[in-house]
């Protein structure tokens, strides 16, 4: 797939919460997450809804993510054996070993309550968006915005 725009990395904190920012309210299909074992690398491809889009509209565009150097991979309250089951993402999360070492664990925290963990030997990750952007059929709602 060809990126439609900036490849966003992140390899610290810091630059995981602006991938996270960019992902919030992001969909995807329980199929379309994938650990690649041999490559070491967790793989994922989401509508995201483009928060940054402004005044022009609510639109969504398909967004690869890509987490490098992932020794295992865990889940929680998600339907793994079904591929076409969607799931909301709410937010990205790193917690670090220690102090001093690169490696710890990445959160993908979905609503409902499902979460996938990463254990990473250190943070690199990169967001991509890989299509057009197309209007979207509503802006998604947090229980803290007024309506």
């Amino acid at each position: 797939m060809t990126a439609h725009g900036p490849i966003l990395t992140a390899e610290d904190p810091e630059d995981l919460e602006v991938i996270s920012t960019r992902l919030q309210d992001a969909v995807a299909r329980m199929g379309d997450l994938v650990y690649l074992p041999k490559k070491r690398r967790f793989a994922a491809l989401f509508n995201r809804f483009k928060w940054e889009s402004g005044k022009r509209g609510d639109l969504r565009v398909r967004t690869g993510l890509h987490f490098d150097g992932v020794l295992s991979v865990k889940s929680r309250k998600l339907k793994r054996g079904a591929p076409d089951a969607v799931v909301e993402l709410l937010t990205l999360r790193f917690t670090p070993n220690s102090a001093d070492d690169p490696a710890g664990k990445v959160e993908l925290v979905f609503a409902g309550g499902g979460a996938i963990l990463l254990e990473v030997e250190c943070l690199d990750a990169g967001l991509a968006d890989v299509s057009g952007d197309w209007a979207a059929r509503g802006r998604p709602r947090h229980e803290d915005e007024e309506h």
